[in-house]
């Protein structure tokens, strides 16, 4: 009886005024640094203490940003960025999660493959986009191709660490119950390394934007990276800075898409 009493003061705890109190409370702490910075991109220029020419105030960003999204101009280069980012993304993390459950839990494939795995992974994407644009031309093979490089190494490696360090407690129960080998690696390894692998893949959602941008400042005719380097060239600042801002907020959808869809898949965690 006592515990249902419990369960009931807890489910009423966390759906009371208190409960969406405390939450109010959160968002706002958390955005209070956010305000701050653009109190003060808005507030220094107009003070003088920043030179308008090179950064003009958010206010004037904002309508850049504006007025952009109204003519279809920001649609249409945000759509071409985020198409590329979320190809290169999604082929890396095809490619990079098997392969790195395989390299993390069998020994014998990761000597083999552990030394060329070692040399590519400490080149640098940017280094070979001159590579790729001469290998595969400068449309958008060549820049997938660039997201994809840059983002396969952060999931490859955290998967290979993920399945290496399964609990060996629960290696040693599933074999005592008899699982199979395959079994053992699709009920056990599998789970227990996702929480590895989804911190894989959000630094790559990182890496995807970051060399994308470069990626598409060469030779591209549509994309936030062109948008940023384009303005830049033709000298209009407030379009370049709403570029900017479209960046940042492309990034930060794709982390909550994919913090998102770790909590989904590793409920089984409980809530921290």
């Amino acid at each position: 009886m006592s515990t249902s009493v419990d369960r009931l003061v807890e489910a009423s705890g966390s759906s009371g005024p208190g409960h969406f109190a405390r939450r109010a409370a959160r968002l706002l702490r958390g955005t209070v640094a956010i305000f701050a910075f653009l109190a003060a991109w808005e507030i220094l220029p107009r003070l003088g203490l920043v030179d308008t020419t090179f950064l003009p105030p958010f206010s004037t960003a904002l309508s850049a940003f504006v007025e952009m999204a109204r003519s279809g101009e920001l649609v249409e280069h945000l759509a071409a960025s985020a198409g590329r980012a979320f190809s290169g993304l999604i082929l890396a993390v095809a490619v990079g999660v098997p392969l790195g459950l395989v390299i993390g839990w069998y020994r014998s494939v990761a000597e083999i493959l552990n030394p060329l795995l070692e040399l590519f992974r400490n080149t640098a994407p940017l280094a070979l986009l001159p590579v790729f644009v001469l290998m595969l031309g400068m449309g958008e093979v060549s820049k997938v191709a660039m997201v994809f490089y840059a983002c396969l190494w952060p999931i490859l490696l955290n998967t290979v660490a993920g399945a290496r360090e399964v609990d060996p407690l629960l290696i040693r129960s599933a074999r005592s119950m008899a699982l199979s080998q395959t079994r053992l690696f699709t009920r056990v390894v599998v789970p227990a390394s996702l929480p590895s692998i989804f911190t894989g893949i959000r630094i790559a959602g990182a890496y995807s934007i970051l060399v994308l941008i470069a990626a598409e400042m060469v030779g591209a005719k549509a994309g936030l990276g062109y948008l940023v380097n384009y303005a830049q060239f033709t000298f209009e600042i407030p379009k370049m800075y709403a570029g900017i801002v479209t960046l940042s907020l492309l990034g930060l959808v794709l982390n909550e898409v994919l913090v998102l869809a770790e909590r989904r898949l590793t409920a089984w965690k409980g809530d921290a």
